[in-house]
């Protein structure tokens, strides 16, 4: 049987320069597994939690070194010996360790730091890349007539706003999703050719390139709309077919906006919105422009209105749940069961182990609702969500916009993944989006 007989925890950087926490598992076989926790800039308030220090001599009071001891002092002496292969009795264990629903007691970035690592110390051990190991852990693995491993679609968010940037626009980011083509590489070209053709534009215009947390522009237009404009033009100029082979999506992050129950502040336009006034919006830009996904169209504790927008909107746009969900199965299945939305953003950390947001995926899938597999905006150079992509066909990726390295080392990975599966490769493309746009 091959153990855990080493964990080593250390405080390192993530995109935002802030610390985080690192982990590293090794095996009784010499299997090495790493693993880096990235950190959202807007979180939701269901979210599991982040242990910071809290010393103000220190980073600001943005340490981690609480989370770090917790690793050597409390996880690592519980862990010693146990199989590696068994990665729900891992994630158990963790949970049981914690002893709270939020992970606060030892710190989400913790537990996700070891539970990520001990995943990719196991897939080294057995010989499989990681995407194919994730594949393994499903309830039905592709082998046994499960989801098949799949190359997903980048949703590159490359207009930056809201919490993401400063001076920009009320919407939190404005996405460009390459579906016409046949491989993620052809995609992958598309996407970055449209980011360039965007700073161009931008430059054209004299709105400057300054770029916001995840890669995208952040310039400073005066209204949301134009923002939707600029990546049509962008589209275009870089010979490409707006509604055919490129599409567009929306994080509203509209929990940052809301200042009373079912209340919206727009700074830019200097009003107050209903939920109601807000959905109009959407299905005049659904009308206009291609818009096909639209996330966190409205804050995390507005579940009425959620309900609302589904009714009204949910047969043309894929409408993507974040802070409303935080990838918290419990929360999932209210959603389920009252059909608030027919996708799920899913972001590791904002649960905090392996197991659990396999639990989130599975749920989701087996609703019929569309999966995200999402970073963060204080990202890493780890790139497991990569492959928690492709493992679990999820056929969605965020990863920020095709620039900077914490971003870049996401793509870079499914580039290699879809060179290793070779004629086995399928790219999601317009499949990902059919049951939200029949249009596609």
């Amino acid at each position: 049987m091959t153990t855990i007989s080493d964990i080593r925890a250390r405080e390192v950087l993530d995109s935002r320069g802030n610390p985080t926490v690192e982990v590293n598992i090794g095996l009784s076989d010499g299997s090495w597994g790493r693993a880096l926790v990235p950190s959202g800039a807007s979180t939701g308030a269901n979210e599991a939690v982040e242990l910071r220090d809290g010393d103000p001599n220190r980073f600001h009071g943005r340490g981690v070194l609480k989370a770090v001891a917790n690793v050597h002092n409390t996880i690592a002496p519980a862990l010693f010996g146990k199989s590696a292969m068994d990665q729900r009795a891992i994630d158990d264990l963790l949970l049981e360790l914690d002893g709270t629903s939020n992970k606060s007691n030892l710190g989400a970035n913790a537990v996700l730091g070891v539970s990520l690592a001990a995943a990719r110390a196991a897939s080294t051990s057995s010989g499989l890349p990681l995407y194919e190991y994730i594949n393994s852990l499903q309830p039905a693995p592709a082998e046994a007539g499960g989801e098949p491993m799949t190359l997903p679609v980048p949703m590159f968010n490359i207009i930056n706003g809201g919490r993401h940037a400063e001076n920009s626009t009320d919407f939190q980011e404005f996405m460009v999703l390459p579906l016409g083509f046949d491989t993620f590489k052809r995609a992958m070209q598309a996407g970055v050719e449209v980011y360039h053709s965007l700073m161009t534009g931008l430059r054209n215009r004299a709105l400057g390139t300054n770029v916001g947390d995840e890669g995208g522009f952040a310039p400073p237009v005066t209204t949301n709309r134009q923002a939707v404009e600029l990546l049509i033009e962008a589209i275009e100029r870089a010979g490409y077919t707006p509604g055919e082979h490129c599409f567009l999506a929306l994080d509203v992050a509209a929990s940052e906006l809301s200042s009373r129950p079912a209340r919206y502040t727009l700074p830019q336009r200097e009003t107050s919105l209903s939920s109601e006034d807000l959905v109009d919006i959407y299905d005049a830009w659904i009308s206009d422009y291609p818009i096909i996904s639209i996330e966190d169209g409205l804050a995390e504790d507005d579940w009425n209105s959620w309900d609302m927008m589904t009714r009204r909107l949910g047969s043309r746009v894929q409408l993507v749940g974040d802070d409303i969900y935080s990838t918290n199965p419990r929360l999932i299945e209210h959603g389920i069961e009252r059909s608030t939305s027919n996708a799920v953003l899913v972001k590791l950390n904002q649960i905090g182990t392996v197991s659990e947001t396999l639990d989130a995926i599975r749920m989701t899938r087996e609703a019929g609702w569309g999966i995200v597999i999402s970073h963060r905006s204080g990202e890493t150079e780890d790139s497991s969500i990569a492959d928690l992509a492709v493992g679990v066909g999820a056929g969605q990726i965020k990863a920020g916009a095709p620039v900077r390295g914490e971003r870049t080392a996401k793509y870079n990975r499914l580039l290699l993944i879809e060179e290793q599966l070779g004629s086995d490769a399928r790219y999601a493309g317009a499949e990902a989006y059919e049951k939200y746009m029949p249009r596609t």
